[in-house]
């Protein structure tokens, strides 16, 4: 995770994000680098447009706060139902982070 940190904080300076640079911001995070990750992630980021990416995970993010106000319903629900909203919120979570690797 703190890979994707270090592109959106690149990203977010204006600059390019590179092996390079994704390496130094991870070392002066105090972070160990594995190259090998550095340099899959920036071939990930390669064509992806990362504000297009970030607004599609925002909106992504907004339906899960539903399952929250589910919670507040009555404790006669099925436990069947419970397990669908769970997997639901986490595959609209996975489905912004997809965005990112295109």
């Amino acid at each position: 995770m703190e890979y994707i940190y270090a592109a959106l904080l690149l990203h977010k300076a204006g600059k390019d994000i590179t092996e390079e640079a994704v390496t130094a911001v991870l070392t002066a995070a105090g972070t160990e680098v594995n190259d090998a990750r550095a340099k899959a992630l920036v071939a990930a980021l390669e064509d992806v447009d990362i504000e297009e990416a970030m607004a599609t995970a925002a909106v992504a993010a907004a339906p899960a706060a539903a399952p929250a106000a589910a919670a507040e319903a009555p404790a006669e629900e099925a436990p069947a139902e419970e397990e669908e909203s769970k997997e639901e919120e986490e595959e609209s979570g996975m489905a912004g982070l997809g965005a990112l690797f295109g």
